[in-house]
């Protein structure tokens, strides 16, 4: 009943579900990395279990969102395969051919001493190329930033250095990104009951179904019901990842404004009840 009600005349079926599917589907790795670290849950198997999905479910989120924008674009799954094809291509030559390079300058410039601005700055093309050319091959920016980013080198040093590089420019443009993002979140659009009843299923059925399929996995693998309840409620927070994916659904006119307003809502509430829910997991384990 969602479609015909908001996404009808507005944008096709099809990009339309998947959007709403990879939206209630993310976790957001570096909120859920952050409360692990805080609680010193990451030498527990409960945490290194809950980042390891984490990071596997990130990674498969930005590759179905590649393939969801792709599909989005085209109008059909059967019309986005020369673009798939192209992009599985590119990620082919970026892991083939750049990668080793990029290895061999991590191997070089190891230190705070030696790495040189040349080297940001080149490092910074890279970047730039990558999601100029995943825009040109019809898959959002994003995604050749994150293709980027993954094939940058392992060495610890190295990664440590350009993370400090890209904080120091994420001290001014993330704050900016969320200020957009409350602009473009008219909490007024939502003024009916009705409207209101919706958005609560949203959050309940993106409650529900990550907490519930997280923690019964869990424990499908032999994990005691409290470190599969933790795992669930950690899975369930969503964060910056999940505003980046309705950003772009909502600047390519595929979720309308108000379904835009209730998937935020979702990704608010679905965050800031992480803590309090793994509190009150442990606190109920304790008293038995």
């Amino acid at each position: 009943q969602v479609y015909p009600e908001f996404g009808f005349g507005h944008t096709t079926f099809v990009p339309f579900a998947l959007f709403i599917g990879i939206s209630v589907s993310i976790t957001a790795f570096p909120v859920l990395a952050r409360i692990i670290q805080e609680r010193n849950l990451g030498k527990t198997p409960m945490g290194m279990l809950a980042i390891a999905s984490a990071a596997n479910n990130d990674i498969t989120a930005w590759c179905l969102l590649a393939a969801i924008i792709a599909i989005a674009k085209a109008g059909s799954v059967a019309s986005a395969g020369y673009t798939l094809l192209c992009v599985i291509l590119y990620v082919l030559f970026m892991f083939g051919l750049v990668r080793p390079f990029m290895r061999k300058l991590g191997n070089i410039y190891n230190s705070q001493e030696i790495i040189s601005k040349p080297l940001v700055a080149f490092i910074f093309l890279v970047l730039i190329l990558s999601s100029y050319i995943t825009e040109v091959l019809g898959v959002h920016a994003l995604f050749g930033a994150f293709v980027a980013g993954v094939i940058m080198p392992a060495n610890l040093s190295f990664r440590r250095i350009m993370t400090e590089k890209v904080e120091d420019a994420l001290v001014l443009f993330l704050p900016l990104f969320f200020v957009f993002t409350g602009l473009r979140t008219e909490i007024g659009a939502l003024n009916t009951a009705h409207l209101w009843v919706v958005c609560a299923l949203f959050v309940a059925v993106s409650i529900v179904g990550k907490l519930a399929g997280a923690a019964l996995s869990a424990r499908f693998v032999g994990e005691s019901w409290k470190d599969s309840l933790s795992i669930g409620v950690l899975m369930n927070t969503r964060g910056l990842m999940e505003l980046v994916v309705l950003t772009i659904g909502y600047e390519m006119h595929i979720l309308p404004p108000s379904i835009f307003v209730m998937l935020v809502l979702m990704t608010l509430v679905t965050t800031f009840m992480t803590i309090p829910l793994v509190s009150f997991i442990k606190f109920c384990f304790q008293t038995r």
